[in-house]
């Protein structure tokens, strides 16, 4: 006959092997595999440099990441967007990456997506002028506004400064893109 100490400890030893299983189906996304993908896509950055902002899991493991986009969020920092290849492996994710700006050349991966271009190496000739109108337009998810500011530095292309508003209220920080024209996201 089987006592209730039997009974209780069989009890305690399936409660507790429980969360080991349902835990097995999770497998940890690491900053090192992030790291990979964002080389991947030309923007060469170690596992250092990336910070995931919590654990992030998947349903299998080593599952194929792919880049959605990257965004600069300023001098030496950018944000990825990065999910599953296939889609019910994991949720999409943000993981911030630290760069040396003067290790950075060229455009910023995936510039085709009307991502911002990384700082140039040389000095290019500035194509605004601190004082002088432009034209700054703003991109949301679904919203495209125009306005018009005034220029408060000098930059060129692909640098970011700042502009206002005609009216002063507001100061935006924001992308040359070319002559007369800025870029800002909401």
């Amino acid at each position: 006959m089987i006592s209730r100490r039997s009974i209780l400890f069989f009890a305690l030893c399936a409660a507790a092997a429980l969360p080991a299983v349902a835990a097995s189906g999770r497998y940890a996304i690491t900053s090192g595999q992030v790291a990979a993908v964002v080389s991947n896509d030309g923007f060469p950055v170690s596992a250092g440099q990336v910070t995931l902002p919590a654990q992030i899991v998947a349903s299998v493991p080593d599952p194929v990441l792919k880049v959605k986009s990257i965004d600069r969020t300023g001098e030496g920092r950018a944000v990825a967007r990065v999910e599953c290849a296939i889609a019910q492996q994991c949720l999409p994710f943000i993981a911030t990456l630290a760069f040396d700006t003067r290790l950075t050349t060229g455009p910023v991966p995936l510039s085709s997506l009307g991502r911002i271009p990384a700082l140039p190496q040389q000095p290019s000739p500035a194509v605004v002028r601190a004082g002088t109108p432009a034209t700054l337009l703003l991109e949301g998810t679904h919203v495209h506004i125009t306005l018009p500011v005034v220029c408060l530095e000098s930059g060129a292309m692909g640098q970011t400064i700042r502009a206002r508003s005609p009216d002063h209220r507001q100061v935006y920080t924001v992308q040359v893109v070319r002559e007369g024209v800025l870029e800002g996201r909401l």
